[in-house]
């Protein structure tokens, strides 16, 4: 008879897709299952996740591995995005839909509760929350409190999405930091606490008591039980692997529709300079503070570059263009405002936000190269703009680059033109969100011991920057904005 495998059991939940991870004990993939679900509507009408679907679907998965006699599961834990509430009345059932971050915010209360508590400038800063409405989880439960009073009588908890999860399973009712402090307006960073303004509303009471992220408890699981975790907040779990595995100071840019860089050895507060230029906070699952800079990256390209492929008649499956460091340096060279990139999706992101969506000019350029060329150049001076802005004075010599654009040498070597002092690194870790989430219900210090292991986990390759092209001086802001 063949010995079960011990894994480790994740369920990483995004907006699109929902997965199930099973892990070994050298956290290889044994096991992914993926599926997409309809989403439903609130009591409003809006769009929102299909909370009981979603359920249904954790616990098909969790009989299934129940049943297979092949793998022994040592812990089970959950990672999800964040700015997510589930409400719980005093029998421990859902009040509320699980509603949508993206659902509209009254603009009449949301000037009452900045009128009532320092503005948006001060609470911002306080909190390291830009204020982004439902996206500040903390402003869900002062809405429910005045916008639907008969809904939040029912309340007697509130658990963030992660912990919910974690409750379906231990019956527990937990906060944990990581999802406290994604943007939800709730956490103090200078006092290491909640902000006052929770208490004055009478909403800490809501809130049960904080576990660290590492911690788990038992659930009977055929003859034994099962360690379950208290659930991270999936960007917290991303960058767990390489806090865990790297000695050195580094930055992480996460990359994607948003291009998010995270900078977890910049403990500066945040500025109102920095606040306005897309910079925010989390909280690390240390619970140490990490500073982050935001961009609307990926949706920008993608939405240009379906531009420049319908104008110049570009087929689908047309090769990628390759850097060519000749043209890339006349355009430099010629510095012409007119052809630079006008922000059109990504207009009030990044570091140089703006107040209208602006229309670049396709019909300028002679060739589907040269546009792209424009494109590329444009965007990556604007990213490194945004790792700077993390990097704050902080000496992080390696910057790890992870997500779509790892994969797009292009870009990659370009970004390096303008970081010559830094090592630049790709890494091609796949499902690093429930990679820490797994990490962080096991012991892995090893891997701060063994570097050709955690170097083999992180799939870290090193990239030289084209040189050639001059690009490092480049300046997108000097000519557009100025």
């Amino acid at each position: 008879m063949t010995t079960p495998k011990s894994v480790t059991a994740v369920f990483d939940i995004g907006k699109t897709n929902k997965k199930f991870f099973l892990f070994d004990e050298q956290y290889g993939v044994v096991r992914k299952t993926q599926v997409k679900l309809k989403q439903t509507t609130d009591d409003d009408g809006d769009p929102c996740e299909d909370l009981p679907a979603l359920e249904r679907w954790i616990k098909e998965n969790i009989r299934e591995v129940q049943e297979d006699e092949s793998v022994d599961v040592q812990a089970l834990n959950f990672s999800t995005y964040g700015a997510s509430l589930v409400h719980l009345d005093e029998e421990g059932k859902t009040v509320t839909p699980l509603y949508n971050y993206l659902k509209p915010f009254p603009e009449d209360l949301l000037n009452q509760f900045y009128s009532s508590y320092k503005g948006r400038e001060g609470l911002s800063l306080e909190t390291a929350s830009p204020p982004m409405g439902m996206l500040n989880s903390g402003l869900q439960l002062y809405w429910l409190k005045y916008g639907k009073p008969e809904v939040f009588k029912k309340i007697r908890k509130s658990l963030h999405f992660p912990q919910y999860l974690s409750y379906v399973m231990t019956g527990l009712q937990t906060s944990e930091l990581t999802s406290i402090g994604c943007h939800t307006a709730m956490w103090n960073f200078e006092q290491d606490d909640y902000h006052a303004w929770m208490k004055q509303e009478d909403l800490l009471e809501l809130l049960p008591g904080i576990e660290p992220v590492t911690a788990t408890f038992p659930v009977p699981w055929k003859d034994k039980t099962l360690e379950t975790g208290v659930g991270i907040h999936d960007s917290s779990a991303a960058l767990a692997p390489y806090l865990f595995a790297l000695d050195e100071p580094f930055m992480l840019v996460s990359t994607g529709t948003w291009s998010i860089t995270f900078n977890p050895f910049n403990k500066q507060p945040l500025t109102f300079d920095e606040l306005q230029r897309d910079c925010l906070c989390y909280l690390d699952v240390y619970g140490n503070q990490v500073k982050a800079a935001r961009f609307f990256l990926g949706n920008e390209y993608s939405v240009q570059k379906e531009r420049l492929m319908q104008h110049f008649d570009i087929p689908e499956d047309a090769e990628p263009v390759d850097l060519d460091p000749k043209l890339m340096k006349e355009i430099i060279q010629k510095d012409n405002p007119a052809l630079k990139l006008k922000l059109h999706t990504a207009y009030n992101s990044g570091p140089y936000p703006q107040n209208k969506p602006g229309e670049w000019d396709i019909t300028q350029f002679d060739s589907y190269q040269e546009a792209y060329h424009q494109l590329m150049l444009d965007l990556a001076s604007i990213q490194a703009e945004s790792i700077k802005l993390a990097g704050g004075d902080v000496s992080a010599n390696k910057l790890v680059i992870t997500g779509g654009f790892s994969q797009n040498e292009f870009f990659i070597r370009l970004l390096a033109c303008f970081f010559p002092e830094k090592e630049i690194y790709t890494s091609s870790l796949p499902n690093a969100s429930a990679l820490g989430a797994a990490m962080v219900v096991n012991d892995d210090s090893r891997l701060k011991h063994d570097k050709e292991a955690a170097n083999r986990l992180l799939g870290l390759k090193k990239h030289e920057a084209c040189k050639a092209t001059e690009a490092g001086g480049y300046r997108w802001k000097e000519s557009v904005l100025s």
